[in-house]
């Protein structure tokens, strides 16, 4: 990914969010752009025109946190896209590789065993660990019952961002099929700022490009998010409804991955089914243990 295109696209597309009126300036009556002019930013912002230019063209090597941080401020980005505009500084620069070292692909990567079981200790709720690609790279039985089908298709290379745009089942797990499509390219976009050269990464967004219009849509507005806490709805084909609270957890052992972890509300509905999930995922594991060996 060209990390001057994704800069230049990211600011221009914060300006055109920014109405006169939301930055305390007068609207006029013959404006030609939906959202500030590049003007106003760079008053906004206290630097010249021809600078705040530079930098809207991608120009982000070298530029000092201050200048980044009046940036932030004209634009009114919240955190989550303040920390992006400074990863994206950071990797014009090469500074990023201090911070953010170079992520290690799927293929390399496997969990040492006291993570997989600490993954398995957790009996109550679904617990995984994923990277910025949304591959998910080790998970505990509930988790792998939990996302039965995105592990049935095979293609889906346990794939969140695959699931949710390439499967149709996505449809009746995610009940907010629109919310969790908007979360899904923000973690992908999020990590496209920290680490461009990931191919991993550029192949799955070519992918999901060419074959999702939904993607594509989200993936041309640049936006971004945190995305470690709250709760969500699914819809489990062997348990029927379950609503989920969640934590992200940043792996300080392994930079770049994230451990979630999915509770229910403790004498919930959801909890009682989770449970009967627990019960699902132990006979669906015992029966395929217990399989008779066929030779060819």
């Amino acid at each position: 990914m060209d990390n001057r295109e994704e800069a230049r696209e990211f600011l221009t597309s914060r300006r055109a969010k920014i109405t006169p009126e939301k930055a305390g300036l007068p609207s006029g009556s013959r404006r030609r752009v939906p959202g500030l002019r590049r003007s106003e930013v760079a008053a906004l912002a206290d630097m010249s025109v021809e600078y705040y230019a530079k930098l809207e063209r991608g120009n982000l090597a070298g530029v000092s946190p201050a200048v980044l941080e009046a940036v932030a401020r004209a634009l009114q980005l919240d955190d989550a896209e303040r920390a992006h505009l400074l990863n994206l500084a950071q990797a014009a620069d090469g500074s990023g590789a201090l911070t953010h070292p170079r992520r290690r692909t799927t293929r390399q990567w496997k969990p040492h065993r006291s993570l997989q079981w600490t993954l398995d200790a957790i009996t109550a709720g679904p617990a995984f660990v994923r990277n910025g690609r949304m591959d998910i790279l080790a998970a505990n039985q509930l988790a792998r019952a939990f996302y039965h089908d995105v592990y049935a298709t095979p293609s889906h290379q346990a794939n969140l961002a695959r699931f949710n745009f390439l499967d149709p089942a996505s449809r009746r797990f995610y009940p907010d099929w629109e919310t969790f499509a908007d979360v899904a390219v923000a973690i992908l976009r999020t990590e496209a700022g920290r680490n461009p050269h990931d191919k991993d990464l550029h192949d799955l967004v070519g992918e999901l490009s060419t074959r999702s219009n939904e993607f594509r849509t989200r993936w041309g507005a640049h936006d971004v998010r945190h995305h470690g806490t709250g709760t969500k709805r699914f819809h489990h084909s062997a348990v029927g409804e379950l609503t989920l609270a969640f934590e992200g957890l940043e792996m300080a052992a392994e930079p770049g991955l994230t451990l979630t972890i999915y509770t229910a509300e403790p004498g919930s509905t959801s909890e009682e089914r989770l449970r009967l999930l627990a019960s699902w995922a132990a006979t669906q594991e015992a029966d395929t243990a217990t399989e008779p060996f066929t030779a060819g």
